[in-house]
């Protein structure tokens, strides 16, 4: 119970809270070791074997290839594809996209499938004219769908794999509950194309008109004005401290270094950047006159109003792994850096709160959205570098020789585990040693390429699991089930199971609702004598069917900021295609499996 409170906690880390439990369950079965006949059933080492668990391996091998896939642009010709359809057929476009982000997700992490549709409906809907809130939610949840039908697609699917393994059960094949899924998912995504979108109500994205534009101008020093034979220090004191300098001119060929001691004369221009009414205000404070940045003629004023000299708008979406996330745009240097001025803040996670104080020194999360201005060159350029997620509506996607090379890989990683030729685990490091050796992956892109967060909850999940199983904890939970649905045929408790499976995983991580889910099943099939494959995948399922709540998935957080959704959108969309595949699962498994 103490593990869900802390899995539940949005204001601590989840690795925070998977390193607590962790260090809780090795001192106190270190303390306390649970013994039996005199024998330790259960020790502190029996929870660090999680850290080399076949499960945990191929999961972080094939984070890393498909990191490959998504920097040598491999996917580039589905992005052609699906842009093409969006601008032409739109509701025929709706399908394409949820059924290719499905697929896709079924052989990789639905993380970067979600980055690389995200900019395609983006510019879409700027061509088009219509609303992102009632495409965007769908093909998030499409994903997940798609996820749930290989046992690779998730890195829950592999969890729950690599336990039931452990647990005495064969290994589930590749593609073993694809049927099931496909069924099943079919009729979710087909609630998603046709209904869903009329469940949404139309939303303005959380960063559409929020701030004014930025400008660049110049402040020529006046004689007799305030900043005539002051120091560059008492100009910015006059000023608040917020005036933004970024050259000083004092002739055609000399430019003087900013520090605060330097005394301004008549006719230096101060390089300045800021919104049309602060301009005009320093310009009145300073007693300043105030230009364009190429007009050193015409003073800014009604008849001559300041020019954004090719300045466009653009949103970032800070992702896990991006070089913004966890830090701040200080930390960053990220206007020295990108060349580009942040504007605005959208807390993903407190999309009402205002955000206050010095922008460049908040610590930002996933699915925060930051709002900036540059040229389109610097936009272009932070687009081509694969490091972030851009939101303009012009989306060029890198696309590199390497793209061939990749995806023949990630097709041999794929090939060499659905024919048993290797295990999962095996292909995907030889896939990711392949990787690396073609040049399809740098050792820096593997890196960023991991999650912490990621890999401590696996950790820990399997930490738990072993404490469930070992102590007897998860046959007296078993027992508890049965016992509360007694009497009822073996296929509603098989529902039941997975619908709070379902419950859970909305509210704690899907990897934890996986782990803390497994052994209890398989204990619920042996009390019943059933076989325990269905109620396996009944967790599998369960977990997976991360539909109603934007925190419930890393994707529904992104998608709910670029669409800018509330969180009841989720409950609209989410709830009702929850419903549909509990029952879907519900009605086809015991049929499969002869329950």
């Amino acid at each position: 119970m103490f593990a869900l409170f802390l899995f539940t906690r949005d204001n601590i880390p989840l690795e925070s809270s998977s390193l607590a439990i962790l260090i809780i369950l090795t001192a106190g079965f270190s303390l306390f070791p649970y013994t039996r006949d005199g024998v330790v059933e259960v020790g502190p080492m029996h929870f660090f074997a999680g850290f080399g668990n076949e499960a945990l391996v191929a999961i972080c091998a094939l984070m890393m290839v498909g990191k490959a896939l998504e920097t040598t642009g491999a996917l580039q010709p589905l992005a052609n594809v699906v842009g093409r359809a969006w601008s032409s057929r739109p509701v025929l476009a709706l399908l394409i996209t949820l059924v290719a982000g499905a697929i896709l997700s079924a052989f990789m992490n639905n993380t970067p499938i979600v980055v690389l549709l995200m900019p395609i409906i983006v510019g879409a809907s700027l061509r088009s004219k219509f609303a992102i809130s009632g495409v965007m939610m769908p093909m998030g949840l499409a994903t997940i769908i798609g996820g749930m039908s290989t046992t690779i697609g998730t890195s829950t699917n592999l969890l729950v794999v690599g336990i039931s393994r452990d647990m005495g059960m064969h290994e589930f094949s590749m593609f073993e509950w694809v049927l099931p899924t496909a069924i099943v998912g079919g009729v979710g995504l087909l609630f998603l194309w046709l209904v869903a979108p009329r469940l949404l109500p139309d939303r303005t994205p959380p960063m559409a008109d929020t701030t004014p534009r930025i400008f660049s101008a110049q402040l020529h020093v006046k004689e007799s004005g305030f900043a005539d034979g002051k120091s560059l220090s008492e100009v910015l004191a006059k000023a608040d401290g917020n005036l933004r300098i970024d050259k000083i001119q004092r002739t055609e060929s000399l430019f003087l270094a900013k520090l605060p001691s330097v005394i301004l004369q008549p006719g230096d221009r101060l390089f300045v950047k800021d919104s049309p009414e602060n301009l005009k205000h320093y310009e009145s404070l300073l007693g300043a006159t105030l230009f364009n940045i190429s007009d050193i003629e015409h003073p800014v004023d009604d008849e001559t109003p300041l020019k954004d000299e090719g300045q466009q708008l653009a949103e970032v979406v800070i992702t896990r792994g991006s070089p913004l996330h966890l830090r701040s745009l200080a930390a960053a240097r990220f206007t020295s850096s990108y060349g580009l001025l942040p504007l605005a803040l959208h807390r993903a996670r407190a999309p009402s709160s205002q955000v206050t104080g010095d922008l460049n020194l908040i610590r930002l999360r996933a699915g925060d959205v930051l709002l900036v201005q540059g040229t389109r060159e610097a936009i272009a350029q932070l687009k081509d570098s694969g490091s972030m997620l851009v939101l303009d509506g012009t989306t060029d996607l890198p696309h590199t020789h390497r793209a061939k090379r990749a995806l023949f890989v990630m097709g041999l990683v794929v090939a060499a585990a659905a024919f048993g030729i290797m295990p999962i685990s095996v292909s995907a490091i030889v896939g990711l040693g392949l990787m690396i050796a073609t040049g399809c992956l740098t050792w820096r892109d593997a890196a960023t390429s991991l999650s912490i967060p990621v890999v401590m909850i696996i950790v820990t999940a399997l930490a738990l699991g072993k404490a469930l199983v070992g102590t007897g904890m998860a046959d007296y939970l078993a027992v508890s089930f049965v016992n509360g649905a007694s009497g009822l045929p073996a296929p509603l408790i098989l529902s039941a199971f997975m619908l709070l499976m379902t419950v859970m995983t909305n509210i704690v991580s899907n990897n934890a609702a996986a782990a803390i889910g497994t052994p209890i099943a398989i204990s619920i099939a042996t009390q019943l004598g059933v076989s325990p494959e269905p109620f396996v995948l009944a967790v599998l399922f369960g977990a997976n069917m991360s539909f109603a709540t934007p925190y419930g998935y890393q994707t529904n957080l992104l998608v709910m900021t670029a669409g800018g959704y509330k969180f009841a959108d989720f409950l609209r969309v989410g709830i009702p295609l929850t419903i549909i595949m509990w029952l879907g699962f519900s009605a086809i498994l015991p049929i499969l499996y002869d329950l």
